[in-house]
């Protein structure tokens, strides 16, 4: 288990941790959370061992193999596939001994090669990494392309890929949810759901956080605060200490406040004098808890817009694309003051594009797109963080949105996005991905839009900033149109779900549970019509295909049925062995009944998803005969 004890740790002139102590036990899940700067990547590179503790005791089991993803990708020009199976140099080191062997023609040296290959699975490794691939987005045509030809979101896909594939029993994660589209997010949410090894997180999507972990760990005021169960559960508990703590401050400081004014009042009186001793003794002895930390310093909102015209924006039968390459077609939709539109569907399926259709970066290929007399779009898309100026300052990119405004107003404004102060006046370029975000934030509310197209806004914002955006969205009076891995923020302000998928943008009629199922699936929830088919025979034919479907449909549903009952006994069996009590020597009979009944458990899930994918193969292989 990985254990601190009493660990100081400070970085350049700052003090991180001080008397700082937590236990980690094998096979856990937690989550490192925390405002920013506060420390938690530091925690992470002190347990990889990049830097020792300044005082206490950190200590990692020595045979545990590590993983981490890298933060730099060179531009190489090996495949992706080729990249991240070099992240493997174990696979890499036998791969090449058995190569030399069969080179060098020694029977004896070739089979003794193969058996330690065959040992370490050498043969599976290609096929796990082209499957990592996959769930992270790269088609069979990606995988095959240069490093150096892709993005620097897609290159930390690849690092991601690198790190999930090497065999570890300690994996830690920083934001690794930063750079993936919905589908990709919750493809990597069931891996790590799997994973067997002890995962420490650093993440700032709560719906992730609470799919994936059991614990979590605050890193609040440089000391290290353990809480059992998922980030939901956390928030509530800590919100019940946070008002236990601040109602016995206040009481505190009545008291304080009493016995003050006893002392002040009768310290000179001779015969009260031995009383105002006595008090301002306890007074001096009464140790003052602390107030309850606020961590926010946000506090976002957006202003009324100057105009709410209805429709704001109108597309009849809209084509988009690039060039001679078309993307979407035949969008019909209406956009009026009160629209709240979530856009799903699979990466590469046209979000990003019909995002840019709206804001007119670029233009319709064919079709009609009018925008009223008045729509003020807000765009917030990640391009748009390489558009600040990288040496003016917070004020300098306001001020000229808003030349005739008070320096003041302006620097008021800028504090509630956490730029009080020097940060106002400080050069962008050292800033942040989080703290360019904010800005870029900052500058879209201050234009008062009534139309507003986020592209992924909460990338590189923390929890609290987050918060912040969606409690503002609440209160936005225009239209929004918003794209996003976050589901907390979907969830809690968009009312309407959109699909892009196959060319098309239609209405979805399911949560995101459905669009989840969808997914796993590849089922299309959309009403289509296809010209030129004989209605009563392709009726004729789908109940044919009903009929034959049926049985295995009935199968795939119990075991639907069976994964969601293992799964929920998986996370009851999680948090009993979240109980730190049952790690003591008297305990040791029901540990290992536990830990027992976990592999039992994990076996059966195992089985019982590979028999849904069976089934699932068995429907589309019954479907694509049906259809021939």
């Amino acid at each position: 288990m990985i254990t601190l004890d009493q660990v100081q740790l400070i970085r350049g002139a700052k003090r991180l941790l001080d008397n700082a102590s937590l236990t980690i036990y094998p096979g856990h899940k937690v989550a490192l959370v925390g405002a920013n700067g506060v420390g938690k990547s530091s925690l992470l590179g002190l347990l990889r061992g990049e830097f020792g503790v300044d005082a206490g005791d950190c200590r990692v089991p020595a045979n545990w193999r590590q993983a981490c993803v890298d933060q730099e990708t060179p531009a190489k020009t090996c495949s992706a596939l080729d990249y991240v199976l070099d992240g493997d140099q174990t696979y890499r080191a036998l791969e090449q001994e058995l190569h030399d062997a069969q080179e060098d023609g020694d029977g004896r040296r070739i089979g003794h090669a193969h058996d330690q290959f065959e040992a370490y699975h050498g043969y599976q490794v290609p096929a796990k990494a082209a499957e990592l691939l996959s769930g992270l987005g790269f088609d069979n045509d990606a995988q095959g392309r240069p490093v150096k030809d892709f993005s620097g979101g897609w290159r930390m896909r690849l690092n991601l890929a690198r790190a999930l594939l090497i065999p570890s029993d300690l994996l830690l994660l920083d934001e690794p949810t930063n750079h993936l589209d919905l589908d990709t997010l919750i493809w990597l949410e069931g891996w790590l759901k799997r994973y067997e090894g002890t995962l420490i997180l650093i993440s700032h999507d709560r719906d992730f956080l609470d799919a994936v972990v059991g614990e979590v760990v605050h890193v609040e005021q440089q000391l290290l605060n353990h809480y059992p169960g998922n980030y939901t559960q956390f928030e509530r508990v800590r919100a019940e200490r946070q008002a236990q703590q601040q109602s016995m401050f206040e009481k505190q400081q009545r008291e304080k406040a009493h016995m003050q004014s006893f002392v002040d009042r009768f310290r000179a009186k001779a015969s009260k004098a031995k009383q105002a001793q006595s008090r301002l003794k306890a007074l001096e002895k009464l140790t003052l808890t602390a107030p309850a930390h606020a961590d926010s310093q946000f506090h976002m909102s957006f202003r009324a817009p100057l105009a709410l015209p209805s429709p704001l924006l109108r597309l009849d039968q809209v084509q988009a694309g690039y060039g001679d390459l078309t993307i979407l077609r035949q969008i019909k939709m209406n956009l009026v003051p009160g629209s709240r539109i979530g856009l799903l569907g699979r990466n590469g399926a046209g979000k990003s594009t019909f995002i840019k259709l709206l804001s007119g970066e670029i233009q319709p290929q064919a079709g009609e797109l009018a925008i009223s007399q008045g729509v003020k779009i807000g765009y917030f898309a990640q391009h748009q963080l390489e558009a600040l100026r990288l040496d003016d300052t917070p004020l300098a990119h306001l001020m000229r949105l808003a030349p005739d405004a008070k320096e003041q107003e302006l620097r008021n404004f800028l504090g509630s996005y956490g730029f009080a102060n020097d940060k106002a006046l400080s050069p962008v370029r050292p800033f942040s991905g989080g703290e360019k975000a904010r800005l870029v934030l900052a500058l879209l509310v201050w234009q008062r839009p009534n139309l507003l197209l986020l592209d992924e806004p909460t990338n590189h914002l923390d929890l609290e900033m987050r918060h912040s955006l969606t409690m503002a969205l609440q209160g936005f009076e225009g239209a929004m149109v918003v794209v996003s891995h976050d589901r907390h923020l979907l969830r809690a302000t968009c009312e309407d779900l959109y699909l892009v998928d196959a060319g098309q943008v239609q209405p979805f009629s399911g949560d995101l549970e459905d669009y989840h199922q969808w997914l796993l699936k590849k089922e299309l929830p959309l009403n289509s019509s296809e010209p030129g088919v004989d209605r009563k025979a392709k009726k004729r034919q789908e109940a044919e295909l009903r009929k034959l479907l049926s049985p295995v449909k009935k199968r795939q549903e119990k075991v639907d049925k069976a994964m969601a009952n293992a799964q929920k006994s998986w996370d009851d069996l999680e948090n009993r062995l979240s109980d730190s009590t049952l790690y003591e020597d008297k305990n040791k009979g029901e540990l290992t009944e536990l830990l027992k009944q976990r592999g039992q458990l994990q076996q059966q899930q195992e089985e019982l998803e590979m028999e849904w994918l069976d089934l699932q193969e068995q429907i589309d292989t019954l479907t694509e005969q049906h259809q021939e």
